[in-house]
């Protein structure tokens, strides 16, 4: 799942792994680690005040189930599996985003921030001992077979997904381009899942989509908050600006965007605000108290924004949304986000190894932190879709089409009706409601001063 990530490694002393696995691997375990008790805990010496720390208690409890398993298990395992479930175990207990990276998670994290890996497309989450849909990336196989957010997987290519597996199973959605997986889909509402046969693709996110809706108002769609989004951003808004229409307003499309990079999430806010702050983050370590606000320049000059967003607007995300919502800069539509206020850092362990690991929360510039709350929107939205009438329009649709009528002196000119269909409107209700909106907003905008007439000499 694409999270929020610090690009900034915070630096806190981390045991290497093999000096803790010493003292536990061996049979005899216990009395290893009963030697690296002080001397004066023998001979009945009074024992020092405790300290901070692992009590012996829970290291021998946790040296017997590690005997125990190796002892009695109905098939054989081997150290470094047994530790390494220990550690997953260990970060799977503080919370669904903290988790244990080796070699291939590494990559696939590599992948997501880069926007380029073979799989489905579609974002997850392991929560309750269950795969949940975050988002479906646009125009990846999940997103065609039309998986929504939501939605829990409950098999994959016949296997159930259950609390022991469910973090393993993640890795079974990636593989080689071309391959098949089958999904049992179990969506919101629904009593029985759906089985659907997708094909692995190489998917190539582009994070950021730009189009006119209507000469003057302008589209954006971003998918995802990766290294290059800014960029990407700035340069496809860039080449449309600069066409003949003057903007008169844009909706910053967010539906369904699992998030991304903090960095990349202020670099966007940024691009929308000419001042304020834009997200703070706070943690225990000093290193992950952060602070970002916006520098001056607005890519849209201060024409009015509609931001839309919906169940998985996520993460990186949610923090676009609350920059521009507090800072009064864009009115919010659609649905309440998901509510991911927490901010993971990648920790290194070693060339191959890593710990994401949660860090801090952030807060939106009001100081108000998201987390399990979600963002609610200005104006709620309905997830209802637009269909097309089955019924044939009416023969008459105004005076012009009466018998008989009186000549117009404009008659004569060009139909200026819109059918929606080549713009994307048509069955895309929440986009229709935002772009009414955004025309009432640029009423409300005072028109551009006129230039000064030159003066005569």
């Amino acid at each position: 799942m694409a999270e929020i990530f610090t690009l900034i490694c915070l630096r806190v002393p981390i045991m290497r792994a093999s000096e803790f696995v010493v003292a536990i691997m061996l049979r005899s375990s216990i009395c290893l680690l009963l030697m690296l008790v002080p001397l004066a805990l023998r001979a009945g010496e009074p024992a020092p005040a405790p300290k901070a720390g692992v009590s012996m208690t829970e290291i021998r409890r946790f040296t017997a189930v590690f005997d125990l398993i190796k002892q009695a298990y109905v098939d054989p395992v081997n150290d470094k599996t047994l530790m390494q479930s220990a550690i997953r175990g260990m970060l799977a207990g503080l919370d669904p985003h903290s988790e244990y990276l080796d070699q291939t998670g590494v990559q696939a994290l590599n992948e997501d921030t880069s926007g380029s890996y073979d799989g489905l497309g579609i974002e997850v989450i392991t929560l309750n001992g269950a795969l949940r849909v975050i988002a479906p990336i646009d125009d990846t196989p999940a997103a065609r077979a039309g998986i929504k957010p939501g939605d829990i997987i409950v098999r994959i290519d016949g296997t159930a997904i259950t609390s022991e597996n469910a973090s393993q199973a993640v890795d079974l959605l990636r593989g080689k381009a071309g391959t098949k997986v089958k999904l049992s889909i179990l969506h919101e509402g629904a009593s029985v899942p759906e089985d659907y046969t997708l094909t692995r693709e190489v998917i190539r996110v582009a994070s950021v989509r730009v189009r006119e809706l209507e000469p003057g108002y302008v589209y954006i769609r971003v998918v995802q908050f990766q290294e290059d989004t800014g960029n990407e951003l700035r340069n496809k808004l860039g080449k449309l600006l600069a066409k003949e229409h003057p903007l008169r307003g844009a909706v910053l499309d967010l539906r369904s965007n699992p998030g991304g990079l903090l960095t990349s999430a202020v670099e966007i806010s940024d691009d929308f605000l000419d001042a304020g702050v834009i997200v703070t983050t706070r943690g225990r370590l000093k290193q992950a108290d952060l602070s970002f606000s916006a520098t001056p320049g607005d890519l849209l000059d201060g024409a009015p924004l509609v931001v839309l967003v919906d169940n998985g607007t996520a993460s990186a995300a949610e923090i676009v949304t609350g920059a521009l919502k507090d800072n009064h800069r864009a009115l919010v539509m659609g649905r309440r986000t998901f509510g991911k206020g927490s901010v993971q850092t990648v920790l290194p362990l070693d060339d191959t190894h890593a710990v994401k690991l949660t860090t801090a929360r952030y807060y939106t510039p009001d100081g108000t932190s998201i987390q399990a709350a979600g963002i609610a929107p200005d104006i709620e939205l309905a997830d209802l879709k637009l269909t097309v009438r089955n019924a044939p329009p009416s023969l008459v649709r105004g005076e012009r089409d009466l018998p008989n009528h009186l000549k117009g002196e404009l008659e004569g000119e060009k139909n200026n009706e819109r059918d929606g269909a080549s713009d994307g409107l048509l069955d895309d209700y929440a986009l229709n409601e935002a772009l009414i909106v955004l025309k009432g907003m640029a009423l409300r905008r005072p028109p551009p001063a006129a230039p000064a007439a030159p003066s005569a000499h």
